[in-house]
């Protein structure tokens, strides 16, 4: 997995990938491969270029290395003031006010398995086979040692890296810049592929040619947050789903970061991640270490596809605590759309009873269960119970929700305060804010300083009850704002640019510590939906709200996009309301479903107000998710077709087995006779048969208008009784879809396809014939026969 030769050249090797470095005759460390397995080797220099005579005018590094420029030089670590006229990876300031610094190779360790990143979300091993590699730069002018640390994961084709500063014993130093990671390509024939959003429009795909100059995605808000998620891919121009090279890169880190692309004049290419140097420095004491988050990095020759599952399996077995990894998760219910601050107790238990009549497992008490909250202006920071809405308190509502055979959640939001609270009376010191100025606020609320170990103390200490006496097995961590007027008063004037990543490591101290104590609550992230959807909370929570917006034609493109990075292990996906709260669009209950139901499937809309046929077709839903849960949460994903540059949207999870699988398809707007479709599955055994059959579900009858004439014996006016009629029959009769049954091989369904019944034309409708509408979708489950 890791083999260095006699020419200081070093060869981290996974199942199908090679990353090979090597020390120079200058003692920095070069990078000279990362791409396709090649077999180790005790000579590589035939990757390495060097010059027979000065590159234009570019400045050699030294006397000693005659045509030898850095900014010509593919690197593993970037500075400043050496002939490298690039991006720095690494910035410091000494005492003195100098910033030139430059840290050449002094030795090298390696190990089985990994260490631990203490404070910092980090891979770990997990039965599979790890190494690690640490190699320690010095600069002795400085007095200051950087450990490059590399993790290789060889089953999972994943290579991690981080970087740790060591201070000497000379002076202090200020830190302005350290990413996690720096990698330096020779050309820069690529796309890169990002994933950019903004509230209930998340990780939407965004694709871009390389050209000359400085590429950056990153965040200021202390989340990670919907504009720029951190991650990013360097891809073939003409990469597919399933043929073509791609580079993938993605931050363990949940607060301010940046990813940068930087093509030279040389078209040299350098890729960074890591934390946000924007408003940011770290004073580093004598002896003192700082350590950065981690990257993943992993690389494909079979298309974006494989790119994505390599991810998948990284965070599902390396990632995502061990206590949740691969455990079922419970079909919940959420209060939140249906009464939103308006409830009390008797209101919920009867949202509560519906939902285990309808098959639910688990009730969410989302905002406004404390005291004085009945909107949005007050009471955060005070996590006691309101009396008026909760008579019984946590403990008696919990305890009635456990008797319907439900478990309870709850919703909190502990890194925000409300200036109307008990906790912002107590301590206005607490916050992030200036005296000087009037506070900006953000959904009527502050936040608080999570770099004060006293705020981290008082809330450990309330959520701890919160958790114990609500007999809490679901927490959902809410988020709802960025920040503004950014000032601590815990720190001292000149650690000021520290507070963005202090907030972080205060966040992360307190989370790990409540996920240690409380090991069988599920816990979901969530910051407004995926304003913090990332890699460093995974590691504590399991799960993500992907997104606020539970419309079915925006959700398609959320799920489609976060799946470049994400499993469906971690994407809490909820049906919602009709209309949608977040678009005003009217969606069939059916369609609703068929997306949600990819990921960890919930139910947020007011279940008293369904009407007998959607009460009949979410029973029927529930039964079916239940069958299919495990792979419906942890299949092997494939996508088939993208709704960023078609109208419709096709993918699949398939069973680690291949014995089954469960194939989703969607369309965005219906049009006017309809083109035949043919679907080519993926990952499927080629000598295997298969059965396929579409998913039982049914059409509102109501959706027909006078078209309903053609198929009941009596006749139905437009006008007059019609809607009454119309609600009448849907109630009492389940008009079924379309069913399509195929019995087939793998090879035919992968390689051929399977031709879907034809659309809806405006000629006549009967069984085979789909009608699909707007935003209509169908589900077809694929089983392996003897």
């Amino acid at each position: 997995m890791i083999y260095v030769n006699n020419n200081n050249e070093f060869h981290l090797s996974t199942a199908n990938t090679s990353y090979i470095m090597k020390v120079l005759k200058s003692n920095h460390l070069s990078h000279l491969y990362y791409g396709r397995r090649i077999k180790d080797r005790n000579d590589y220099s035939n990757l390495y270029r060097s010059y027979a005579t000065p590159v234009g005018n570019e400045t050699d590094y030294s006397k000693k290395c005659n045509n030898y420029s850095l900014n010509v030089t593919n690197l593993e670590i970037a500075t400043y003031g050496k002939s490298d006229y690039g991006e720095p990876s690494l910035q410091i300031e000494m005492e003195d006010n100098s910033r030139v610094s430059d840290f050449l190779y002094q030795s090298h360790i390696i190990y089985e398995g990994n260490k631990q990143l203490i404070g910092l979300p980090h891979t770990f091993q997990n039965e599979d086979k790890v190494e690690s590699l640490e190699i320690t730069l010095y600069d002795q002018i400085v007095d200051v040692y950087v450990v490059l640390i590399y993790k290789v994961f060889y089953d999972r084709d994943i290579i991690t890296r981080s970087m740790k500063i060591i201070n000497g014993e000379s002076s202090k130093i200020k830190i302005e810049k350290a990413m996690s990671l720096n990698i330096d390509f020779e050309n820069n024939n690529y796309d890169l592929i990002t994933l950019e959003g903004k509230w209930i429009r998340e990780k939407h795909i965004q694709k871009q040619r390389l050209k000359k100059g400085v590429y950056y995605i990153n965040s200021k808000r202390f989340t990670s947050s919907a504009d720029h998620n951190p991650f990013m891919c360097l891809a073939d121009i003409d990469v597919t789903e399933d043929y073509g090279s791609c580079y993938g890169f993605a931050l363990i880190y949940s607060g301010n970061h940046q990813g940068l692309v930087e093509v030279n004049p040389h078209n040299r290419t350098r890729i960074q991640m890591g934390i946000n140097p924007f408003d940011f420095s770290w004073i580093l004491d004598e002896k003192k270490e700082f350590q950065t988050p981690e990257v993943i990095m992993t690389y494909s020759y079979r298309g974006l596809g494989d790119m994505s599952r390599n991810f998948h399996n990284a965070i599902n077995y390396n990632l995502i605590p061990k206590q949740w990894q691969f455990r079922k998760r419970p079909l919940l219910y959420n209060s939140w759309e249906a009464v939103y601050f308006d409830f009390n107790e008797k209101k919920l238990l009867k949202l509560a009873k519906m939902a285990k009549e309808l098959g639910m497992e688990l009730f969410v008490l989302d905002d406004g269960w404390f005291k004085g909250r009945n909107d949005d202006t007050t009471s955060l920071g005070d996590w006691i119970e309101d009396n008026k809405k909760l008579p019984n308190g946590l403990a008696g509502l919990s305890s009635k929700i456990n008797e319907l055979g439900l478990q309870f959640g709850i919703w909190v939001e502990p890194e925000m305060i409300s200036k109307e609270s008990d906790l912002y009376r107590r301590h206005p010191n607490w916050v992030i804010k200036l005296d000087n100025r009037e506070s900006s606020l953000g959904r009527n609320q502050l936040m608080l300083d999570m770099a004060n170990p006293n705020v981290i103390s008082y809330l450990y200490n309330q959520l701890s009850s919160v958790f114990k006496r609500g007999k809490v097995r679901y927490v959902k961590w809410d988020m709802n704002r960025s920040v503004t007027d950014i000032y601590s008063s815990y720190l001292p004037k000149h650690r000021q640019k520290e507070l963005a990543h202090r907030y972080i490591l205060g966040l992360y101290d307190l989370i790990g510590r409540l996920k240690n104590d409380f090991e069988d609550i599920l816990f979901e992230s969530c910051a407004s939906g995926g304003n913090r959807y990332d890699l460093g909370m995974l590691y504590y929570m399991p799960q993500t709200w992907a997104s606020d917006n539970t419309d079915p034609g925006e959700r398609m493109n959320i799920q489609y996009g976060s799946s470049l990075l994400y499993p469906l292990s971690t994407l809490g996906a909820h049906v919602g309301s009709n209309p949608s709260h977040q678009v005003l669009r009217q969606n069939n209950i059916e369609s609703r479903f068929n997306v949600a139901c990819f990921g960890l499937l919930g139910y947020e809309l007011n279940l008293n107000n369904l009407s007998n046929f959607e009460k009949k077709a979410i029973k029927k839903q529930v039964e079916f998710y239940k069958k299919h849960r495990k792979l419906l949460q942890f299949g092997t994903f494939y996508r088939i077709k993208s709704p960023f540059n078609s109208n419709h949207a096709v993918w699949m999870v398939v069973s680690k087995d291949k014995d089954e699988a469960l194939l989703g398809y969607y369309q965005k707007l219906q049009e006017s006779n309809e083109n035949l479709e043919t679907v080519k599955l993926k990952g499927l055994d080629k000598n295997a048969s298969y059965h396929l059959e579409s998913r039982e579900q049914y059409m509102n009858i109501e959706r027909f208008g006078e078209l309903i004439n053609d198929y009941v014996p009596f006749n139905v006016k437009t006008n007059g009784l019609r809607g009454i009629v119309h609600k009448t029959i849907s109630d009492n009769y389940m008009f079924k879809n379309d069913v399509q049954k195929i019995d087939t091989f793998g090879d035919s369904l992968m390689y051929a396809g399977f031709k879907l019944l034809q659309q809806f034309n405006g000629a006549g409708f009967n069984e085979n014939v789909r009608y699909i509408g707007d935003f209509g979708s169908r589900i077809y489950y694929i089983k392996r026969f003897q």
